[in-house]
C-alpha cells in the first residue's frame, strides 16, 4: 500500500488524502482542497522545486551522488571532463566517447579577441576578477547568437561545450587583468586542469608545465564542486532559463547567485576567520566567543548537511598532498586545532554543525597561490558543467516559467491623496 498523507480543511471539514511519492507530495493535490491558500516557506527550506536525475544528496548520512555514483569514487578515480561528461550525458563515457568529449572541450577553450580585447580591457584596473567573470559570461551570448535556439540539439549542444571549455580561459583572464599580467592563450598539449594552470601562472617561458600533484588538486576540487542538488546558484540558472533565455545569460545569473558570500565566498570567509584566530592558542577562546554569540564559526554547518560533508573528508586527505608540494599553509595547524575542539564540544555537535567542504579548500587554494579574490572564481569553472545539466534538463521536462507566489503584508486599498494635500 502506497504512502500517503491526509489533510483536513477545518472550515469546512473536507479532507483530501494525497500520496507520498519519491519523499515529496504534490502541492497541486493540496490546492484542490485549499485553493488560493499559499505555502509559506522563506528560502524554500522545505519546498521541492523540482525533479532531478542528476544528484542526490543525504545531508544526515552525508551522501553526495553524481548521477547514483558516489562523490569518493569519481574524487579516487574519474576526472573533472568525464564527470562532466557524466552529469551532462547521464552515464559515463566509453574510452571513444571521452577522448571526444576531452577533444571538444580542448579546441573550445580559446575566447574571441574581442572579448579580452575591448570588453575586458574596458574594465577598470582593479576589478574584481569575479566581477569580470559575471559580465564576460553574459557578453558571451552577444558573440553566439545563435544560442538563443535552445530547442535545436545540435545548437544546444554546442553552447554547453563553449560554456565548459571557455570558463578556465575566461577565470584566468580575469584574474591576469586584475593584477595587470598579459593575458596567456589556451595550450592545447596540456590538460585540463594544468592549462588553467598555465594561463594562470605562465610568465616568460616558452611552456608552463604546472606540478601534477598540483594539477591533479584542481582536478579533484573541481570534481566536488561541480554539482550540489539546488543550491542557490543552481536555483538562479534553473528560474532564469525557464524563461527561455539563452544558456550564457542563464549561466551569467548563476555566476552572479554564487558571487553573493552566502553562497560562494565561504571558503574565502574560512581563510579570513582563521587569519583572525591568528594563533592555536587562541582557539579555546575563539570558540567560546562562538558559543557566546560574539562571532561564528566559517565553513561548519550546512544548509543540506547535518554531518560531516563527505567532501570535506577528501579534501583534508588532498590539502597533505598539496602541501607536500607547496609547504604547509600555516594556517593548517589553526584550522586542525579548531576542528578538534569543536566537534568534541556538544554545542556544535548537538547542532550538528560539522565541516564543510569550504573549511579546508581555502587553505589547498592559498597554499597554490591562488588570491581570495579567485576562490569563488575557481569555485564557478567546475560549477558550470552542474549548471548546464540542470538547464539541459529543465529544457527535456519543458518545465513551466518559474512564478512562485507570495504572501501580501500590504496595505489595503487606499485612496489617491494630491500632493499639496499629503
Amino acid at each position: 500500500m502506497p504512502e500517503s498523507i491526509t489533510i483536513t480543511d477545518n472550515r469546512n471539514g473536507e479532507s483530501i488524502e494525497i500520496p507520498i511519492v519519491d519523499g515529496g507530495v504534490s502541492a497541486a493535490e493540496w490546492a484542490k482542497l485549499i485553493p488560493g491558500i499559499w505555502f509559506y516557506d522563506p528560502g524554500f527550506m522545505t519546498t521541492a522545486v523540482t525533479e532531478s536525475s542528476i544528484s542526490y544528496v543525504d545531508g544526515d548520512a552525508g551522501i553526495l551522488r553524481y548521477r547514483g555514483y558516489p562523490i569518493e569514487q569519481l574524487a579516487e578515480h574519474s576526472s573533472y571532463l568525464e564527470v562532466a561528461y557524466l552529469l551532462i550525458h547521464g552515464e559515463l563515457p566509453t574510452p571513444a566517447q571521452l577522448e571526444g568529449w576531452i577533444h571538444e572541450i580542448t579546441y573550445h577553450t580559446f575566447i574571441h579577441e574581442n572579448v579580452r580585447k575591448r570588453f575586458l580591457e574596458g574594465f577598470h584596473y582593479d576589478a574584481h576578477p569575479m566581477g569580470l567573470l559575471v559580465s564576460a559570461v553574459a557578453a558571451l551570448s552577444t558573440f553566439y547568437p545563435e544560442a538563443k535556439d535552445i530547442f535545436d540539439p545540435d545548437i544546444r549542444y554546442k553552447q554547453v561545450i563553449r560554456l565548459i571549455a571557455k570558463m578556465p580561459t575566461l577565470a584566468a583572464a580575469a584574474h591576469r587583468f586584475s593584477v595587470g599580467m598579459p593575458f596567456v592563450y589556451p595550450d592545447n598539449s596540456l590538460s585540463f586542469p594544468a592549462n588553467f594552470l598555465s594561463m594562470m601562472w605562465k610568465t616568460a617561458e616558452p611552456r608552463f608545465d604546472a606540478n601534477p600533484a598540483l594539477a591533479h588538486a584542481v582536478d579533484v576540487l573541481w570534481i566536488l564542486h561541480a554539482e550540489h542538488e539546488q543550491n542557490c546558484s543552481t536555483t538562479a540558472m534553473r528560474v532564469v532559463g525557464s524563461a527561455h533565455a539563452d544558456p550564457y545569460s542563464s549561466c551569467a545569473a548563476a555566476t552572479a547567485a554564487l558571487y553573493g558570500p552566502l553562497h560562494g565566498g565561504a571558503n574565502e570567509a574560512c581563510i579570513r576567520m582563521l587569519m583572525e584566530i591568528g594563533s592555536m592558542e587562541n582557539v579555546p577562546s575563539f570558540v567560546q566567543a562562538v558559543k557566546e554569540g560574539k562571532g561564528r564559526l566559517q565553513g561548519f554547518g550546512h544548509r543540506v548537511y547535518k554531518s560531516y560533508d563527505p567532501r570535506a573528508k577528501i579534501v583534508r586527505a588532498l590539502a597533505e598532498d598539496v602541501f607536500a608540494v607547496t609547504g604547509k599553509n600555516p594556517l593548517l595547524d589553526i584550522a586542525l586545532k579548531l576542528e578538534e575542539v569543536a566537534l568534541a564540544d556538544d554545542y556544535f555537535v548537538s547542532r550538528k554543525l560539522y565541516p564543510n567542504v569550504d573549511f579546508f579548500t581555502g587553505l589547498i587554494y592559498q597554499a597554490m597561490g591562488f588570491p581570495m579574490e579567485m576562490f569563488t572564481v575557481l569555485f564557478a569553472i567546475p560549477r558550470t558543467s552542474g549548471w548546464l545539466a540542470h538547464w539541459t534538463e529543465m529544457l527535456d521536462q519543458d518545465s513551466k516559467l518559474a512564478r512562485p507566489r507570495q504572501i501580501y503584508t500590504g496595505h489595503a486599498e487606499r485612496d489617491y491623496v494630491a500632493v499639496g494635500e499629503r
